[in-house]
């Protein structure tokens, strides 16, 4: 491969993202930045993505926003004066498309119904298809089979929640993600304005009625026998109590929407922000006809409005895009001057320290290079390892892997105890895997060679470095932790919490003081800032250089064996080699 410039039309921070949740070392953020002045992390990290759980929110991780004030158990104004005084800089989310059903906005609509004015913060269903569906007998439209059809859908059925207002009335809105409504045991003090009830008849409607909740049954669908009379008042009662738990889907079409996010920007900025990530951003834009997932020219126009008001707080937007490699998405967002995440990366090394191949990840670092695309990279995070990206379109030969080589890839991963993360058509069938859930340790068979090795290639590829702290210590795969979660638990595998006893014994082993050597000569050499040249080798053997104003760092690694060299020399002509054999 000729020499290459580093993609320069990004604006991200340089050096290396640590990424945690707060409470992911020890038992808040105070207990990481312990760690992060220990003398082994010194110069090590330049930036700190703290997963939303930072922020007030009760679901998904963190990604169900109640609102983006400090979570002060896990997260204090202190904890932000001592990242300052370490010279580490911020990364947040920006949950674009929703918001918890804890909302302030979201319980003002429920409470106040269409007096709120925070009505039309959300997307009423029925407004948005109105005279493109058929009115279903539950009360929401299905939409016409040409709408229905081209859809994206994150679960089974339709992406709706019955939200009950004041009147009385049920309606329906846009719901994309996770959705969970229950209801409150009744008491005798709830049905006390039905002066008709006896004492004892009371206690038969509750104990009608709370053996229907407590079986998660309809209560509507109880028999009240000979005291029918009062049902529908009872169910109405019920029904008044009903709680919800996920995140409701913000109409962008309402200047409140707008004003929320110039507030959040605001806020986030004066925490220590730089960079902002766009989390689902690309469900924002909705549309009758459309996919309603990266929607265009509506999605380019949300992004650039997003972009205005970032710029008046300094802050870097990095829109976060999942999609098959075929699409070419990932492209689009970089050629309007955003960097990607590469979520391409973390399978190609898989595959090529598993095949002992440098030709697939060459190939998609020629990509980079060639169209100036700007990037954070990582090996495992929060989430899963991608695959759906990984797909392309027509012939394997022109693809950037093939399709039975990303289906050996997951067969692998599995095989050494990951889980899967599925997508489903609007019938609720499979579409196809969207996520490997597991430690990136675990992917690669817990091989601390293979490990050390996808770090060091991490740390030269173009882009921005980002380390999830678990794969920092080699963690591997919590199934405990997975099952407890239940079915929606295939994301706590790469999640374990790790005590300070947990860091004190991590920072005993080799594999761990290695990975911050190498991050630390990412971070500290100026070879880095500069450019990069893959040269031609047998295939098996992987040569890059980073070079800058006279310095460079040489990586010469053996893809079969396993073994790497780092020679890395200054200006002065000092030359310091790290070897791993």
């Amino acid at each position: 491969m000729p020499y290459q410039i580093e993609p320069s039309s990004s604006k991200l921070p340089r050096g290396v993202i640590f990424n945690a949740y707060p409470d992911s070392i020890g038992k808040n953020l105070a207990d990481t930045i312990a760690m992060l002045k220990k003398p082994e992390f010194k110069d090590v990290f330049s930036l700190f993505y703290v997963l939303p759980t930072f922020f007030h929110s009760d679901l998904d991780g963190g990604f169900s926003v109640i609102d983006y004030d400090l979570e002060e158990e896990l997260a204090t104004p202190q904890d932000l004066d001592g990242l300052r005084e370490l010279g580490i800089a911020l990364k947040f989310d920006l949950v674009l498309n929703h918001l918890s059903v804890a909302s302030p906005q979201f319980l003002d609509m429920v409470a106040n119904g269409d007096a709120s004015p925070y009505r039309d913060f959300f997307i009423d269903w029925n407004e948005f298809w109105a005279s493109n569906g058929e009115m279903s007998p539950e009360g929401y439209i299905i939409p016409d089979k040409e709408y229905l059809d081209k859809l994206f859908m994150r679960k089974p059925g339709l992406p709706i929640l019955m939200v009950r207002f004041p009147d009385g009335s049920e309606r329906p809105y846009w719901n994309t993600f996770y959705q969970e409504v229950n209801y409150v045991e009744l008491t005798a003090a709830d049905l006390a304005g039905l002066a008709s009830l006896t004492p004892a008849q009371i206690d038969t409607v509750l104990g009608l009625v709370n053996t229907a909740i407590r079986a998660k049954a309809p209560v509507r669908n109880v028999d009240f026998g000979d005291l029918a009379a009062v049902k529908d008042a009872v169910v109405h009662i019920a029904e008044g109590k009903r709680t919800y738990l996920g995140q409701m889907d913000l109409n962008a079409k309402s200047e409140k929407v707008w004003e929320f996010y110039d507030e959040t920007l605001r806020k986030l900025s004066s925490y220590g922000a730089k960079v902002i990530r766009l989390d689902a951003f690309a469900y924002l834009h909705k549309e009758v006809g459309e996919a309603n997932f990266f929607n265009m020219p509506g999605t380019w126009e949300y992004l650039s409005r997003i972009r205005e008001i970032a710029a008046k707080y300094s802050l870097t937007l990095l829109p976060e895009i999942h999609s098959q490699h075929g699409k070419g998405l990932h492209a689009e967002v970089a050629a309007e001057g955003y960097p990607i995440y590469d979520f391409f990366f973390p399978g190609l090394v898989i595959d090529a320290l598993d095949q002992g191949t440098r030709r697939h990840l060459v190939r998609w670092i020629g990509e980079l290079l060639d169209n100036d695309i700007a990037t954070v990279n990582m090996l495992g995070c929060h989430d899963g390892i991608p695959v759906l990206d990984l797909e392309d379109y027509g012939d394997d030969e022109h693809a950037l892997i093939s399709h039975g080589e990303i289906d050996a890839i997951v067969d692998r991963v599995l095989d050494r105890g990951g889980r899967v993360k599925n997508l489903f058509g609007p019938d609720g069938s499979k579409i196809s895997y969207y996520q490997v859930n597991a430690t990136f340790f675990s992917a690669l068979g817990e091989d601390e060679r293979k490990l050390l090795l996808a770090r060091a290639i991490q740390m030269f590829m173009p882009g921005v470095p980002q380390v999830w702290y678990l794969d920092l210590f080699a963690g591997i795969n919590d199934y405990e932790a997975a099952d407890r979660g239940g079915t929606g638990g295939h994301k706590e595998i790469n999640r374990t919490q790790l005590t300070m006893e947990d860091v004190e014994r991590g920072l005993q082993r080799d594999v761990v003081l290695k990975q911050l050597e190498i991050m630390r000569l990412r971070r500290t050499s100026p070879a880095f800032l500069g450019s990069l040249t893959v040269h031609d080798t047998p295939d098996h053997l992987l040569h890059m250089t980073r070079s800058n104003d006279g310095s460079s760092a040489v990586l010469l690694a053996d893809l079969r064996g396993h073994s790497f060299n780092i020679t890395c020399t200054d200006e002065d002509g000092t030359e310091r080699t790290l070897s791993f054999q």
